[in-house]
C-alpha cells in the first residue's frame, strides 16, 4: 500500500476534527489543533492556490486530468479535517509521558483527475501552511476508526494506530501486533525503543549522519517522492528503518 507525495509549498471552523476525545490528560498528545487552527486550515486548504495545485498536480501512473474539467474538479473538503500525532523522541526515551505530538492535519480532497488525495496542513509561525498532497485518503479512512482516541502514525514503519488513554490499537502496517490487536501503551512505547532508542537525536547514529537527510528541507512539487517529516525527529534520525512510501490506489 504505497503512497506518493507531491512536495512542499508555503501558503498562508468550527468544523469537526477527527481528535477523538482524548480520554485522560496524562496521555493526550500535545498540539491539538484549537478553532481558531481549523478555521485557518480551512481557509488554506480552500485557498485558490491551493486549488490550482489540485488542479495540477497528478501522481505517478494515474490517468491526466481533462483541463478543461479539472479546475471544477480539483478541490478540498475542509468538513472532515484529521489530525495526525507522531510519537517523540521523548516518549520513546522515556522521559516523558506524553505519547505523541500533532505532526500534521490532513484534509481530504480531490484533484484535477478526480483522484482522491490529501492536503497536508502544518503550523507556519502563528499561522498554518500547505506543505505536501499525498495520493489517497488514508487518514480519512483510518480516523473513523478511531473513536474517542486519536490517530497516530508511526511513519518510519508506515504503519499506524489508534491511541485511546493507556490502550493502543493496531490499524495498519504494524511490524509489533497484527490490524485490531491492541496493547497497552507502555509495551508500544517498549516497542519504539527497541526499534529507535539507539537513534535518538543525539546518539552516535544520528551524530555520525546515519539519519540519511535528517532536517532536510522539501522539495518542489516536480520531485516525486519527498519524505516530510521532519516534525517528528525522532523518525529521521531512525532511518535505518526502511521508509514506506504509500501510494494509495482507489
Amino acid at each position: 500500500m504505497k503512497r506518493t507525495f507531491l512536495g512542499a509549498t508555503i501558503l498562508a471552523l468550527g468544523l469537526s476534527l477527527a481528535l477523538g476525545g482524548q480520554s485522560s490528560a496524562a496521555d493526550a498528545p500535545s498540539g491539538a489543533p484549537t478553532a481558531a487552527d481549523l478555521a485557518a486550515v480551512s481557509t488554506v486548504v480552500t485557498s485558490d492556490a491551493t486549488t490550482q495545485r489540485l488542479a495540477k498536480a497528478q501522481f505517478p501512473g494515474a490517468a491526466k486530468a481533462d483541463t478543461a474539467l479539472a479546475a471544477k474538479t480539483a478541490k478540498a473538503d475542509p468538513r472532515t479535517p484529521v489530525a495526525v500525532y507522531q510519537p517523540t523522541a521523548a516518549f520513546i526515551a522515556g522521559t516523558s509521558t506524553v505519547p505523541a505530538e500533532l505532526a500534521y492535519v490532513a484534509t481530504p480532497a480531490t484533484l484535477g483527475n478526480g483522484d482522491a488525495a490529501t492536503v497536508w496542513s502544518q503550523r507556519e509561525g502563528s499561522g498554518w501552511s500547505v506543505y505536501n498532497v499525498a495520493s489517497g485518503d488514508v487518514e480519512k479512512r483510518l480516523a473513523a476508526q478511531v473513536g474517542k482516541g486519536y490517530l497516530l502514525s508511526e511513519p518510519q514503519a508506515g504503519a499506524w494506530y489508534a491511541v485511546d488513554g493507556d490502550t493502543v490499537t493496531v490499524l495498519d502496517g504494524s511490524s509489533v501486533a497484527k490490524t485490531g490487536e491492541k496493547m497497552s501503551l507502555a509495551a508500544y512505547r517498549e516497542a519504539l525503543q527497541s526499534r529507535y532508542g539507539d537513534k535518538l537525536p543525539g546518539s552516535t547514529y544520528d551524530r555520525t549522519g546515519a539519519a540519511g537527510g535528517y532536517g532536510a528541507a522539501p522539495v518542489g512539487d516536480t520531485e516525486v517522492p519527498w519524505w516530510p517529516y521532519a516534525l517528528g525527529a525522532v523518525f529521521l534520525a531512525a532511518a535505518g528503518t526502511a521508509v514506506t512510501l504509500r501510494l494509495r490506489k482507489q
